[in-house]
Formats: C-alpha cells, sequence, structure tokens
C-alpha cells in the first residue's frame, strides 16, 4: 500500500500538483530543498510529502517573501525539531517502561520483605542471645525485657 513517503510522482505529475515548472523543480532538488527519490533510470520520483514540501516552498517564497537559502534553513530546522520530537517521544516510552518495570520490582522487594520480616528479627534476637546474653540489666538492646533462659 502506498503512504505518503512512497515515492510514485514522476516530474510532470509532480510539477502539476505542486502548480510548479519542471525546471523549478529540478533547481530545487539542486539546491536541496526538496529531494525526490530516483527510479532506476535516474528519473525522479515524488512522493505526496514531497509535493505538500514544494507547495509550502511556493508558499514560502511568494507570500512570505523569503528567499531560498532562507527556506532550506527553514527546512532543515523543521526536518531537526521533527527529529528531536520522535526522538523524545522514543525516550518517553523507554522512561514509562523503566518506571513500570521499578513499580514491579519495587512491590515485589516490599512483597518479600514483609514475608521476611518476622523470620529475620527472631533469627538476630537469637544470635543476639547466643553470643551476648542478656545484659546485666535485664533488657535487650532494643529496650525490651529480655526472657529469662
Amino acid at each position: 500500500m502506498y503512504d505518503d513517503d512512497t515515492p510514485v510522482f514522476v516530474i510532470s505529475v509532480a510539477a502539476q500538483l505542486s502548480g510548479l515548472h519542471p525546471q523549478t523543480l529540478r533547481a530545487y532538488d539542486r539546491l536541496g530543498l526538496v529531494s525526490p527519490d530516483r527510479a532506476v533510470g535516474r528519473g525522479r520520483r515524488y512522493s505526496a510529502r514531497d509535493i505538500e514540501q514544494l507547495r509550502e516552498v511556493q508558499r514560502l517564497s511568494q507570500e512570505e517573501g523569503v528567499n531560498l537559502a532562507g527556506i532550506k534553513r527553514i527546512l532543515d530546522l523543521e526536518n531537526q525539531v521533527e527529529a528531536l520530537r520522535k526522538r523524545l517521544t522514543e525516550a518517553f516510552d523507554e522512561l514509562d517502561t523503566v518506571r513500570a518495570v521499578i513499580r514491579q520490582r519495587v512491590a515485589e522487594a516490599h512483597a518479600s520483605h514483609r514475608r521476611d520480616l518476622v523470620p529475620i528479627r527472631q533469627a538476630a534476637v537469637f544470635a543476639w542471645q547466643q553470643t551476648q546474653g542478656p545484659m546485666s540489666s535485664g533488657r535487650m538492646p532494643d529496650g525490651r525485657a529480655a526472657s529469662p533462659e
């Protein structure tokens, strides 16, 4: 199926669709304002996106009075902005994925921690009793009364 980037229009059709002369399209190609794909025989093939860009070049030139060097700079900056938007979207998608993984791991660690909390504390008290014994005050290090042995 065809999309906006599929090069399907020969130069005469592209000229007609954009309202420009074929020589103007060739000049814009040489200047790098619009870069159509090439067919096997080296003939230019324009996409719907190329046609829209040709119309924008004409609008900037005729209605806004921008020279061709200015138009090239504007188009380059618009392409950079679009590339940055794409990268930003990808970064946000990756960030969302990382956040989801972190939430999952925190939930798993929290659930695991709750189950292990009591046995760890009991083991620590037992180990303290074995190595230290009750203090002379009869209290554990955490202030609780030591159980009689």
